[in-house]
């Protein structure tokens, strides 16, 4: 019945009908609860991770946290390209244009499998070098190559993932993508538990139970998610192409060669998102290069402070990819008033839940960083910097959930300059400023600085209504041909 109920709501953004407020709302909470639980998922899923390897010793996870933020940045080009298609099917959705739908989904298919392939050799081909270019010291550098090399080689499926999951969220159906992501943390769990340590006795009351294990240690946590990914990617594919009520190829015809409009409408999407997570994420590897010759302790606790920090704002980006269905069907169907008014109803959300977070997180700072590591100089350095970013939470919500929108709506080379600028001109400029003299503490603070920057940036785009698109990107394309 809740299904049929969204179903309906969004059938009405495509037919014109008028909405009240509380059907907005009644919408926007519907698409926003499974991303939010979907994201909050995946973040739990880093953070039991970060525990396990964290009882290696912090080698092991300043290993991770050495090339983690590389690897984020091939995650965020993996979902640049899948983003040029997925906005193009929720226009075409919101204009009842089914067929164009399909075909866009068919081209995506063969383009991301090439970009993916592509992107995993150059993973592959860079995995040696890549610690010490990052300023690893020996007793890390190894144990990260095996790291990185390990999911750079299952980029492919990672893609693909992403892909199918946007695709069901541009049709409205967050359940499902929301629901397999979760499944996808309690197998990588599983896997990790299995793989990373060797058998082992546990005593439950005055039961002595063999808990079988492969003793990988690094290389299990990455083949963990790894598997992990593989399955989620394969279940993901199903509910696509078998069951989704308006994107499923299941007794349909069409082709898969990728066609020059479709190919221009992806350019123009997603490389300001490409470029923009190009240069966000050199600014996170920037960030790490700064922190890893201040030790292996600063560095594990910057990545799992970071780890943490992520379970306050990954509602954000939950929030965010429901506004961009809501906006991007909302301007398929010239819906002007629906897609301010998704606009803010989303912004409202996020900053709500997002300050809830952050009060939640200054207060548990501790407990949180003590679950991921045992080493005491750990948990008390990432507690200060998990008390410092606290504060930024109510901007950084803006900036999500604000991105998000102007996506929706076709917007995203502006969006991405101002996150580039923010990053790059404040972050990286104040972290090496502050941490010559304060270490670890200045970058955090130079981080939260930032955030409440970018927050505010783009709060004013998103109140000066210059994001609004008056013809859908989809729309012009076809009238054009």
């Amino acid at each position: 019945m809740a299904a049929k109920n969204k179903d309906r709501l969004i059938d009405m953004i495509k037919n014109g009908e008028r909405m009240t407020l509380k059907q907005q709302l009644r919408l926007t909470l519907d698409l926003s609860l499974p991303a939010i639980m979907a994201q909050l998922s995946m973040i739990i899923m880093q953070y039991i991770d970060a525990s396990m390897v964290g009882r290696l010793g912090a080698n092991d996870s300043a290993s991770i946290g050495l090339v983690s933020t590389t690897m984020w940045l091939f995650g965020g080009l993996l979902s640049a390209a899948a983003m040029g298609f997925t906005v193009q099917v929720a226009h075409l959705l919101g204009a009842s244009n089914s067929d164009g739908a399909r075909s866009v989904l068919r081209q995506s298919f063969v383009t991301c499998m090439l970009f993916s392939i592509t992107l995993a050799a150059i993973g592959v081909a860079i995995s040696w070098q890549l610690p010490h270019w990052l300023g690893g010291n020996d007793a890390i550098c190894h144990n990260a190559t095996v790291y990185f090399l390990i999911l750079s080689v299952f980029l492919p499926f990672l893609e693909i993932e992403f892909l199918a999951g946007g695709m069901l969220r541009s049709s409205g159906n967050m359940k499902v993508p929301g629901m397999l992501n979760i499944l996808m943390c309690i197998l990588d769990v599983l896997f990790n538990f299995l793989l990373i340590f060797p058998t082992r006795e546990i005593s439950i009351a005055s039961h002595t139970i063999t808990i079988p294990g492969m003793g990988l240690g690094l290389m299990g946590a990455a083949f963990g998610t790894a598997l992990a990914e593989v399955i989620t990617c394969l279940l993901m594919l199903y509910f696509l192409l078998v069951r989704s009520r308006d994107l499923k190829l299941k007794g349909t015809k069409g082709r898969f060669k990728p066609t020059n409009d479709c190919l221009r409408r992806v350019y123009k999407i997603s490389l300001p998102i490409a470029l923009q997570e190009v240069m966000m994420c050199g600014a996170y590897i920037a960030t790490t290069a700064i922190v890893a010759p201040l030790g292996s302790v600063p560095l594990a606790a910057n990545i799992f402070a970071v780890t943490a920090e992520s379970l306050c704002y990954m509602p954000g980006i939950g929030i965010g990819e429901a506004a961009t269905t809501l906006i991007g069907q909302s301007s398929g169907a010239q819906r002007k008033d629906l897609m301010k008014q998704f606009a803010f109803t989303t912004v409202g959300m996020g900053v709500t839940i997002l300050t809830v977070f952050g009060v939640l997180m200054y207060v548990f700072a501790p407990l949180m960083m003590s679950f991921m590591s045992p080493v005491q100089d750990i948990v008390n350095l990432g507690t200060q910097c998990l008390r410092i970013e606290a504060w930024a939470e109510p901007l950084f919500a803006v900036s999500l959930v604000g991105y998000g929108v102007m996506v929706g709506a076709g917007d995203t080379l502006v969006p991405s300059i101002m996150n580039f600028g923010s990053m790059w001109i404040v972050r990286i400029t104040l972290a090496i400023i502050l941490s010559s003299s304060m270490g670890l503490i200045g970058v955090w603070i130079a981080m939260c600085i930032e955030l409440c920057v970018r927050g505010a940036i783009f709060l004013i785009r998103l109140c000066s209504g210059r994001w609004i698109k008056l013809q859908s990107i989809a729309q012009k394309n076809i009238s054009n041909n």
